[in-house]
């Protein structure tokens, strides 16, 4: 049997998040006193106990959601478990591929910490609330959203598949009035739904460009390790380990598309019968279910779950 370790994106967030962690395990409570040092901030306070809208802000999302995934591989680790010696690759959705890395000892905690609070800042900035818009279609094949896509920006603007999550949903991102136009569009193609989504910014589009600009720079200062197993790339969903394009990969990240469906054919390509989700949620799990039944989703994000799958 050969594993993955795949790594959730924003929207896996709620408020209590990792708090039977660090109360379990000292070396989880150690990884969210490292991420609040690293931030200069109490960011461990806002994701147990709130406020809801403070852990929602995106600056604070990235940042708490790999912390909690760290949380996780520290409290695996405690316990004599070896990332290379189980784990044949990593993977993250979006902000998840630098809890990957971290993961697999290519960054540091504090770095991937501040990192993400880059990001997020960067991400929120790039855009003026307002033009900017998401939506998720569901039920239209990807050459049909593609078309659907490049009709709704030839009257200006962007439109672009942001994120192909599996199981026929695709979501879309780019200037508020192209992105409604293609919802509007969509069910007349047959779409199963098609709806705005209540985000902060059009992430993943091509308007996101001063935020991947950002982070180049910010990545220029920080030195990246060969990690311990391959991680399999959003933007090309296939497997990289030298640190230079690894970089190139986390910026082009921020512009392009998350390429999940991909991501997980591949790995049942490549022999992997097992994905575990670690960190918050089961979003993943879910996706992995409806993309290839081949692979059994196991999601680890709590106590339990980190006792039984080391039991197992």
């Amino acid at each position: 049997m050969s594993t993955a370790f795949t790594f959730p994106g924003q929207g896996s967030q709620s408020t209590g998040m990792g708090k039977d962690l660090a109360e379990a395990f000292p070396q989880a409570r150690a990884v969210f006193d490292e991420v609040d040092d690293a931030l200069g901030q109490n960011l461990s306070a806002i994701m147990w106990d709130g406020p809801e809208d403070e852990l929602l802000l995106t600056a604070n999302a990235q940042p708490a959601l790999m912390a909690v995934s760290m949380a996780v591989m520290r409290a695996l680790e405690a316990s004599g478990f070896k990332l290379q010696d189980s784990v044949a690759y990593v993977a993250g959705h979006s902000l998840g591929e630098y809890s990957a890395l971290a993961a697999a000892g290519s960054l540091s905690i504090a770095d991937t910490a501040r990192l993400l609070r880059i990001r997020g800042n960067a991400m929120q900035a790039a855009v003026p609330v307002g033009k900017g818009a998401m939506a998720a279609i569901i039920g239209l094949e990807q050459d049909v959203v593609e078309g659907l896509c490049r009709d709704a920006a030839s009257k200006g603007g962007i439109c672009q598949i942001a994120n192909d999550n599996g199981g026929g949903q695709l979501v879309i991102s780019g200037s508020k009035e192209n992105v409604e136009d293609a919802v509007a569009q969509a069910s007349g193609l047959g779409a199963k739904r098609a709806l705005l989504l209540s985000v902060s910014a059009p992430f993943h589009s091509e308007l996101m460009q001063p935020a991947a600009d950002a982070m180049r720079e910010a990545l220029a200062d920080v030195k990246l390790l060969v990690p311990a197993v391959p991680l399999v790339a959003n933007i090309t969903a296939s497997p990289v380990r030298e640190p230079s394009d690894i970089v190139d990969l986390l910026v082009r990240q921020v512009t392009g598309q998350v390429r999940w469906r991909e991501t997980i054919s591949w790995f049942a390509a490549n022999g992997v019968t097992q994905a575990c989700e670690i960190g918050a949620g089961k979003v993943l799990t879910g996706l992995a279910r409806r993309i290839d039944r081949s692979i059994s989703g196991i999601p680890l994000n709590t106590p339990q779950d980190i006792e039984k799958y080391l039991a197992d």
